[in-house]
């Protein structure tokens, strides 16, 4: 409880510097860049288009899925990727990029991860709305499902903010991990079902544990609220896998911090 009094009393404090600090990160990710932020939005079209033409016309025949054309199925849960894998290999490398701020400044290193996730989170919501854009050209209407879109992108934030803090604080002691962070984030992507669908997958079992991935359940919770048509609350026991899963990740959080914190500025 110590542990979480001091993170919460941290963010607290340098409230206004956390704010401020997501601004300059999103401006120095584009800055000197003649396209400037334009890359935000290049980046995933291109990777977009890639993937459509490559399962459109290749390896899935264009094959609908739920009786949507394949490139609409597939835009919700790839967005929410883009912030996930920037928060799997960025925000796991977020101290260290902002080492200055902890041996210089003395800024408190659990609001680092928490600013590099607003500033990541800023740019998915022009990706998302974008999405909607695309839904609505066409002839897809927003219905009472969209309204799920806050709790998933809650959902996806708590989990991927904690994941940060404790990711970031390993990798900060050895780059080693950190090296392992982004050798294993493409296997996650072809492992979580982003561009594909989980729910036809035949044995019971591994779409059980599937749900243990919290890529898996973001994803697909973008598509529920876009595709499937259904509510969380209808898949209370993938809900519950979810929040199991974001306890022990904040219990990882809180215990990398409380064991390396004071070590962190003496290794950086």
């Amino acid at each position: 409880m110590g542990t979480i009094k001091t993170i919460v009393g941290e963010h607290v404090e340098w409230r206004s510097q956390i704010l401020k600090l997501a601004k300059a990160d999103i401006i120095k990710t584009y800055s000197g860049a003649a396209l400037g932020w334009s890359w935000a939005l290049v980046r995933p079209v291109i990777m977009i288009s890639v993937f459509w033409f490559a399962f459109t016309y290749g390896l899935r025949g264009g094959k609908p899925i739920e009786g949507f054309p394949f490139i609409l199925w597939m835009i919700p849960g790839f967005i929410s990727w883009f912030y996930m894998s920037d928060m799997l290999t960025q925000g796991a490398g977020c101290i260290r990029k902002y080492k200055f701020l902890v041996t210089k400044m003395k800024f408190p290193v659990s609001t680092i991860p928490t600013f590099m996730s607003m500033s990541k989170l800023a740019i998915h919501l022009v990706l998302m709305c974008i999405v909607v854009f695309i839904f609505v050209i066409t002839g897809h209407f927003p219905d009472v499902y969209w309204l799920q879109l806050p709790f998933y992108m809650l959902c996806m934030i708590a989990f991927f903010t904690a994941w940060a803090l404790f990711a970031s604080l390993l990798a900060a002691m050895s780059v080693d991990f950190l090296n392992l962070v982004k050798s294993v984030t493409q296997a996650i992507f072809w492992l979580s079902g982003i561009m594909w669908d989980i729910n036809r997958i035949n044995s019971p079992k591994i779409q059980f544990i599937m749900h243990f991935n919290p890529v898996t359940y973001v994803a697909t919770g973008y598509r529920n609220c876009f595709i499937y048509k259904v509510w969380f609350w209808e898949q209370a026991d993938r809900l519950a896998i979810f929040v199991i899963v974001l306890i022990v990740m904040i219990i990882l959080a809180l215990w990398a911090y409380k064991k390396l914190i004071k070590e962190i500025p003496d290794v950086l």
